[in-house]
């Protein structure tokens, strides 16, 4: 695992180009075994993150999220490291990961909405959790009536980013 142990930690990124920044750092040291695995809520930077992570490792773009694919790869363009973006939201099984027949030796991999299926991949994987401030009122229950909200997103808020190795 490539990613080195200065990067593990918490820390607060302040925007979009220091969230991309972060992903150029850790796309240098990423190599073909490596999987990283990105969480957190909807907006939270997670395909920033991974457009900078294609930077760093140099390979042809441009990096979207794979929602409606599931899974795209990107060549390096200098030799290097190709990149596996995947997005696992809309599977249902770690099985179908498997399906998908992602060169894990060979590339580094990338999967949002990741949890619980990364250990299917690898036996020791990177883990980074995205929280951002949402804003909003309404009322939650468990009563089965229907909450009312008001959420911003705002692409320009801090957001807190863990990194962790797993297991």
């Amino acid at each position: 695992m490539s990613v080195p142990d200065a990067l593990l930690g918490e820390r607060v990124i302040d925007g979009p180009s220091d969230m991309e920044e972060l992903g150029r750092r850790i796309g240098r040291d990423l190599a073909p075994g490596d999987v990283v695995v990105l969480t957190g809520p909807l907006g939270a930077g997670k395909t920033t993150l991974t457009r900078g992570i294609g930077e760093g490792l140099r390979i042809r773009g441009p990096v979207q999220s794979p929602t409606f694919v599931i899974a795209r790869t990107h060549p390096s363009l200098v030799g290097g490291t190709p990149l596996v973006h995947v997005d696992a939201y809309r599977l249902g099984a770690a099985v179908e990961l498997d399906d998908l027949d992602i060169d894990v030796a060979g590339s580094a991999v990338i999967v949002e909405w990741g949890r619980g299926v990364a250990e299917y991949l690898a036996d020791a994987w990177w883990e980074i959790e995205i929280d951002r401030q949402v804003g909003g009122r309404g009322v939650d229950n468990a009563c089965g009536e229907i909450a009312v909200h008001t959420v911003e997103l705002d692409a320009d808020a801090p957001r807190r980013v863990t990194i962790s190795r797993r297991p």
